[in-house]
């Protein structure tokens, strides 16, 4: 059984496609992200954010922006261009290709670089320039340049810092225009002519010899320095120690004589005899010294007087050190002692 198809029915049908077509073009979804830039009939109105979102279409369509990226082959870049309607709000890398700068002292480096870029504004960067990607590139690499044209070569190397800042600072004033934000610049490479390099290698090779020169100078100044310091710590401490032990002889010496003396008696006879013995005790201890330097050893007659008074003095009192164990020993009759000392004296006059 055949049902006659009415006007009103195909019109039904061709409505809800229309509606079918109206809401799978009209339906956006936009990631996390990302924006569209949306134009009616040519003129910009509005802004799709992430999510879900309707347009009319063939009234309302979205605006596609020209980026540049680069892929490297083997040691060259490819640029390959394209027509995005969804514009990435994330930092962007854009690693492009060494650039021939010249410095200062005419020397022509190849300068390899990377641009982190954001797009803040999509608007302007839509509408405010032609090619935003491409307006940024020509504008670090012009801004490089500008920058490393100021510089000496070995200033260059150690002032990549340096660089980095006073790109960024130069190219954020122009790219705030076209709704980008400029995040950093960074100098990945620095390649040099052959002789350059060869010639740096050289003055490197100087340079560390010539610091070595200087630390095992310095080494040398340091170690001279502590021995000398070493040396004058000793002659004191052995001045110190001779000081110390003549004092202490002489101190024994004048105990041993205060012994003496007050075994024989104060008197000038006795000092004098002690003296005597004194000196020609100095003298005998000199005497194997004096012979070293000669086969003849010539004794004055103040020699000859003085060797008599030491036998003199023995004769009286034997010895000195036996003076005083008689004197310790008869302490308790010391007056008899001593005129038995002094009648022996005259007796052996």
């Amino acid at each position: 059984m055949d049902f006659p198809i009415s006007p009103g029915l195909i019109l039904s049908l061709i409505i809800v496609i229309i509606g079918i077509l109206i809401i799978v073009k009209g339906l956006v979804v936009v990631r996390q992200s990302e924006v569209m830039v949306i134009e009616r009939l040519g003129s910009f109105n509005r802004l799709l954010e992430s999510g879900i979102n309707i347009i009319i279409p063939f009234i309302e369509q979205p605006r596609a922006i020209t980026m540049i990226r680069y892929r490297k082959m083997g040691d060259d870049y490819q640029a390959i261009t394209s027509d995005e309607t969804r514009i990435d709000r994330r930092e962007t890398v854009m690693d492009f290709p060494g650039q021939p700068v010249v410095t200062t002292d005419n020397v022509t480096v190849t300068i390899n670089g990377a641009l982190y870029y954001q797009v803040i504004d999509p608007k302007r960067a839509v509408y405010e320039v032609e090619n935003m990607s491409q307006a940024v590139e020509v504008l670090a690499k012009t801004t490089l340049r500008s920058v490393v044209g100021k510089m000496e070569l070995d200033k260059l190397f150690e002032s990549r810092a340096e660089v980095n800042n006073e790109i960024q600072a130069a190219m954020e004033e122009a790219a705030s225009k076209w709704g980008v934000k400029i995040s950093r610049v960074e100098v990945q490479d620095i390649a040099m002519p052959e002789e350059v390099e060869s010639a740096m290698r050289l003055q490197m090779a100087a340079e560390r010899k010539r610091r070595a020169t200087v630390t095992e100078a310095e080494g040398e100044k340091s170690a001279a320095i502590a021995m000398a310091q070493g040396q004058r710590e000793s002659a004191i401490l052995n001045a110190e120690g001779d000081k110390e032990s003549a004092i202490l002889r002489a101190q024994g010496e004048q105990e041993s004589i205060k012994l003496v003396l007050n075994a024989l008696g104060d008197s000038e006879d006795n000092k004098q005899t002690v003296v005597g013995y004194l000196l020609g005790q100095s003298y005998i201890k000199g005497l194997p010294d004096m012979a070293k330097e000669g086969e003849r050893v010539f004794v004055p007659y103040e020699s000859s007087a003085l060797l008599g008074s030491m036998g003199m003095f023995r004769e009286l009192a034997g010895s000195p050190e036996d003076a005083v164990t008689s004197h310790f020993q008869s302490r308790g009759n010391q007056d008899g002692l001593r005129s038995g000392m002094v009648g022996g004296a005259g007796s052996g006059g």
